[in-house]
Parts: structure tokens; C-alpha cells; sequence
């Protein structure tokens, strides 16, 4: 993750990162913003801020009392999002570089 990047967006990622791969299923509460502060080395606040972003774009919601809950369908939303930022993004850098180091994706294909 780029360092240049707020902390707020970087947990954005994490969190984003671990929905999409199912460590936090739909339906499941996230940790809560103190654990997850303490876990990760950061401020509540700032993680705070992270969840509140999620819950803007309605990926989770807030059960009062209780904690946050992953919405159904988030990972799919968050994939696709995350994949088309990916793609219009970070895509044409990295071909950028590969055609300036002189990369196939032919030699790409035989790193995998």
C-alpha cells in the first residue's frame, strides 16, 4: 500500500481486502472499532473513519449496541469496485512500466 495514502484509506483497504476474501463473511459484525484500532497500531478515530466511509457506500450496517455487520452482497460490490479502480488506475502504470522494461506478458504468464 502506498504510504502517501491517508491511514484512513489504507484500513479502508484492509478491511475492503478481508470482506472481498471472506475473513469478514456477510451478515458477520467486524470487529469493533477499538479492537480493530489496537489490532492494526492505529487511532480509534481514524478507524472510525474508515467505517464510516463503509457505511456511506452502504457496505455495512450499524446495529446500535450491538456493532457493525458486513451488508449482504458487500463483497461483491467491493470486488467489483475494487477491481475497476484496480483497472483504470494502477493497470496503465504498471503496463507503462512493463513496456518500458521491455516485460512481456508472455513472460509475465511463465512467473505465475
Amino acid at each position: 500500500m502506498s504510504e502517501t495514502k491517508p491511514v484512513y484509506l489504507r484500513l479502508r483497504d484492509r478491511i475492503a481486502a478481508s470482506i472481498i476474501e471472506g475473513e469478514y463473511a456477510e451478515g458477520e459484525m467486524l470487529p469493533s472499532v477499538r479492537a480493530f484500532a489496537a489490532e492494526q497500531g492505529a487511532n480509534p478515530l481514524t478507524v472510525a473513519k474508515a467505517y464510516q466511509q463503509f457505511q456511506a457506500d452502504g457496505l455495512i450496517r450499524v446495529q446500535r449496541g450491538v456493532g457493525m455487520f458486513v451488508r449482504e452482497g458487500a463483497a461483491q460490490k467491493l470486488l467489483k469496485s475494487e477491481k475497476e479502480a484496480f483497472l483504470s488506475e494502477e493497470w496503465p502504470d504498471i503496463c507503462r512500466k512493463l513496456a518500458r522494461l521491455d516485460i512481456s506478458l508472455a513472460e509475465l504468464a511463465d512467473l505465475v
